[in-house]
């Protein structure tokens, strides 16, 4: 303000000792006249231009100008950038927040009091087949139909979920969602959604669990107990009671074998893969091979028709693991290969190295098959797709969840393919990393294979 001032004062002086000293007095006040005039034009130029600039906010930066207005266009220059650069950090935590909402494993929604959706992340659309753009503004009930969801959002008691069938829920793959609703300032709803469709198979795997190990055990406890009052009751006779002897000894390894293998399968969830020591199949494949040809002749004795059973050759190669594992797990295919197939059927077990480095093998029989449906659950604990005929060949239900298991944690898998009629072939996959190939060794004479 003093330098304006200054300058107002230099300006009437200036001119009006010029005017004075060319016309006198007449001309010292009309230089004064001027020079007030020029500074009052300079002044409305100077404003007009800040006034100009102000009308545009989409100016980056004041126009340059002197004086009193230039120190006034600096500041409000400052002062818009600051504002400026609030408002961009303001808009990068708003996408930064919607990034983040968008990355969530949950559903978002928000919804305004009326129940009308204002926004949903990605997640939430693919639970409730939503359209961000299409059903902005839509009402919440009449896109999620689900009675449980209309009765809960009515009843406007949201301390609990609720728990809803998704959208993409189909007979052979259950989606099961669960439902929160949270209101916030001004009667809006943050809507919440969770796929827990693994936790509820999960809770529907134990409870199986428990039933079926129930099951399993309180038979054979039942028929023991029944022939312990009958041998406490009754006067048997030497025959009688040796009879009844041999049929409690076949369910108590019945029961043993049953707790032997949930303790294996505890022992494989609960230890670390196994290491990397080499495991010769040969001598492994002999084991198997005798067992699977005593429990066939066992089951189908040679004067009725009896199975065909061929292997193949040894394979040329070693697996890194565990040899009891493998051993289990190889002999638990092959012995359901030999119970589940008929008298004169076929049974062929043969491995192979795959061209890209693992190794397979593989067990077909010409049993009768298993549908579709059933497919995907072998492997889960105490799973039968014929109980009757299950229990009848001394099974547990729980060697192909042992086999499972032992082919993951040795890096690899089992597979299944079947045809209703024309019989089944399992397989178990190993990782190239876990082979360890044969090549001869021309030193000593009982030493004829190495790994290589």
């Amino acid at each position: 303000m003093l330098l304006r001032f200054t300058f107002l004062f230099i300006a009437l002086l200036a001119f009006g000792l010029l005017g004075g000293g060319w016309l006198g007095w007449p001309g010292a006040v009309g230089g004064v006249v001027l020079a007030a005039v020029g500074v009052v034009a300079l002044d409305s130029w100077r404003a007009r231009k800040v006034l100009h600039w102000l009308a545009r906010p989409d100016a980056a930066a004041g126009p340059v100008v002197g004086g009193m207005w230039g120190e006034a266009t600096y500041r409000a220059t400052r002062a818009l950038r600051a504002e400026q650069q609030r408002a961009d950090d303001s808009v990068q935590r708003l996408r930064d927040f919607v990034a983040a909402i968008q990355a969530s494993p949950n559903g978002v929604i928000l919804l305004d009091p009326e129940g009308r959706i204002e926004w949903c992340n990605d997640i939430a659309a693919r639970h409730f087949g939503i359209d961000p753009q299409r059903d902005r503004m839509q009402h919440i009930g009449n896109l999620v139909r689900e009675p449980a969801f209309t009765a809960y959002y009515a009843s406007k008691d949201y301390d609990r979920d609720v728990k809803v069938i998704g959208r993409d829920d189909k007979p052979g793959h259950p989606v099961k969602l669960s439902v929160h609703l949270h209101p916030y300032g001004g009667g809006h709803k943050l809507m919440l959604s969770n796929d827990v469709t693994a936790l509820a198979q999960a809770d529907a795997m134990r409870r199986d669990f428990v039933a079926n190990v129930s099951h399993e055990i309180r038979t054979p406890l039942t028929v023991l107990a029944g022939f312990v009052e009958t041998m406490q009751s009754l006067p048997l006779d030497a025959q009688e009671r040796e009879r009844y002897l041999g049929l409690m000894a076949a369910q108590s390894e019945r029961m043993l074998t049953l707790v032997n293998d949930l303790l294996t399968l505890s022992r494989l969830e609960g230890s670390p893969p196994p290491a990397g020591d080499p495991v010769d199949l040969a001598p492994l494949m002999a084991q198997c091979e005798a067992e699977a040809r005593g429990l066939s002749d066992l089951l189908h004795p040679a004067e009725g028709k009896p199975q065909k059973l061929r292997f193949g050759e040894p394979p040329a190669f070693q697996l890194a693991g565990a040899a009891g594992e493998l051993r289990s797990a190889v002999s638990n295919l092959i012995n359901n290969a030999v119970r589940y197939t008929p008298g004169g059927g076929g049974i062929d077990v043969q491995w192979e190295r795959l061209p890209d480095g693992r190794a397979r093998l593989a067990v077909t029989d010409t049993g009768p098959g298993i549908a579709p449906e059933h497919l995907s659950r072998l492997g889960e604990r105490f799973y039968r797709v014929d109980r009757s005929r299950s229990r009848e060949s001394g099974g547990t239900g729980l060697g192909l969840a042992i086999t499972k298991h032992v082919a993951q944690r040795h890096g690899g898998e089992l597979q299944v393919s079947s045809q209703l009629g024309k019989g089944s072939t399992f397989a178990l996959v190993f990782p190239a990393q876990r082979v360890r190939t044969l090549t001869l060794v021309a030193a000593a004479p009982g030493d004829r294979l190495n790994a290589a």
